[in-house]
């Protein structure tokens, strides 16, 4: 796996997909899960923090892709949207200076008090702020920078965030915004149809399972300039096997009928096998965006 990236000069072919992690399972309970950055009219969060472990490799590679593109500088402002335990606005808080100003906004109180303790604790003048992407509580022209990771896949009304990412940049701000594309999904080995009925399963129980490839379009109609896209393939260590993801996605397939617990078995034992002898591939793209808001 690319340690950047990935900026093609033709169109980008759908990859790959992460069915991630935590110990293999063939469990059959299938717990709705709220997002942690949610939209209340969306589907439950089907992927937890502990199903990306095994792909945080790539996700930090896309992080620091993201602030290498930003650059954000000492003195301005920059923002999180969806700022989880708040890793990146501390990130934005050391570039930004004594002068500038940095916030994570957090629907999450849960995710909002875990961000504020981390800032205490590392005596850093990161701020947090509660919000959603719907309704960042800032006025217009507030930031030169911003970044959002892995949270339009969740919502109904994309094009509502875009926006609002729009409204809160100050002519000339930048903004990167990540997400996967559960279209591009690779489970591998296993029975293609039986795969296939797995991928579309979550695709269907996702909010907006194909947010990746709709990123440039949605920025693109809110006003913004897109100066560069590109994508990472996050692929799962081979060492987690089948992973929970599989598990719990297959388990759902059957609940649905579009394949038979037989069915889910044996694709779990293929996994499981192909895990053994080094046959084994499971993997999502994930594409980013920077745009910039014209002058």
């Amino acid at each position: 796996m690319p340690d950047t990236l990935v900026r093609p000069t033709v169109d980008m072919a759908p990859t790959d997909r992460t069915a991630r992690d935590m110990a293999p399972t063939h469990s059959t309970a299938t717990p709705a899960r709220r997002p942690d950055r949610f939209d209340r009219d969306g589907h439950d969060q089907l992927i937890d923090v502990r199903d990306l472990q095994a792909a945080l490799p790539g996700i930090h590679g896309l992080r620091s892709w993201a602030h290498e593109a930003l650059a954000v500088a000492p003195g301005e402002s920059a923002v999180d949207i969806g700022s989880g335990s708040g890793s990146e606005v501390l990130a934005f808080a050391e570039a930004v200076g004594p002068t500038g100003h940095a916030v994570g906004v957090e629907p999450d109180p849960n995710l909002l008090a875990a961000a504020e303790r981390r800032a205490a604790e590392a005596a850093s003048t990161a701020k947090f702020a509660t919000g959603d992407a719907y309704g960042l509580p800032f006025g217009p022209e507030s930031f030169d920078a911003a970044l959002c990771e892995r949270v339009l896949q969740h919502l109904t009304a994309p094009a509502r965030a875009a926006a609002e990412i729009a409204r809160v940049l100050r002519p000339g701000g930048r903004v990167v915004v990540m997400d996967s594309d559960w279209g591009t999904a690779i489970v591998h080995p296993g029975n293609r149809q039986v795969v296939h009925q797995v991928i579309e399963t979550l695709v269907t129980n996702t909010t907006n399972p194909f947010s990746g490839r709709r990123l440039s379009g949605l920025l693109h109609r809110a006003g913004l300039v897109i100066d560069e896209v590109g994508s990472h393939a996050l692929v799962q260590d081979a060492g987690f096997g089948a992973g929970a993801l599989v598990a719990r996605i297959s388990a759902m397939a059957v609940a649905r009928g579009a394949i038979t617990e037989q069915q889910r078995e044996d694709l779990l034992t293929d996994l499981e096998r192909g895990a053994e002898s080094g046959d084994i591939h499971l993997s999502v793209t994930m594409f980013a965006v920077l745009a910039h808001k014209p002058e």
